[in-house]
């Protein structure tokens, strides 16, 4: 009886002591950044691939890497990125490496006195042409189509196409008519 009740106890222990496990992070190809001049107020989106150097103004981005939760857990994307200033010199300065989230944009921010650089997500596909050598196989796959999708993280179903039907006129009694 003392042998089952122990073991109850240190299984139940065992069990609060793993807690629940985290689904790992889906690794996407490509990081959807917003850029601002703040001399033009001109906001601009642009797509980067990983490890793809993109030049908005005087800013070189290049993204290390980009992860997202899958759609069973709670929305983080988050981007491991490289700024480089090129300086009125022709010299390139390194103004920010690390992460920045897209949920807290301000969180790690790119310090520069003209832009602002922020990720806004990352996806698995763009209208951005591949660099030569991209391998798809070395990201995520979404054949089911619930990972990158632009109007959230689940399927939505399509809609049916109104159909207009005739309604038959009814005759008003005369009696009804006011004169």
């Amino acid at each position: 009886m003392i042998r089952s009740l122990s073991l109850c106890v240190a299984s139940l222990a065992l069990g609060l002591l793993t807690g629940p496990v985290a689904a790992a992070p889906i690794k996407n190809p490509i990081a959807v950044f917003s850029g601002l001049d703040k001399v033009t107020g001109r906001i601009i989106s642009f797509d980067v691939y990983i490890d793809e150097t993109v030049q908005f103004g005087a800013l070189r981005v290049t993204p290390r890497t980009c992860l997202t939760q899958p759609p069973t857990e709670e929305p983080n994307t988050m981007v491991f990125a490289e700024v480089d200033e090129i300086t009125l010199d022709s010299r390139i300065r390194r103004i920010f490496t690390g992460w920045m989230f897209a949920a807290s944009p301000g969180l790690n921010a790119v310090e520069h006195p003209v832009y602002d650089v922020w990720l806004k997500d990352c996806v698995l596909s763009s209208d951005v042409a591949p660099p030569p050598g991209f391998k798809q196989g070395d990201y995520a796959q979404d054949p089911m189509g619930l990972i990158d999708r632009p109007d959230g993280w689940f399927p939505v179903p399509r809609r049916r196409p109104f159909v207009a039907q005739q309604q038959e006129e009814e005759e008003v009694p005369p009696d009804l008519i006011e004169d």
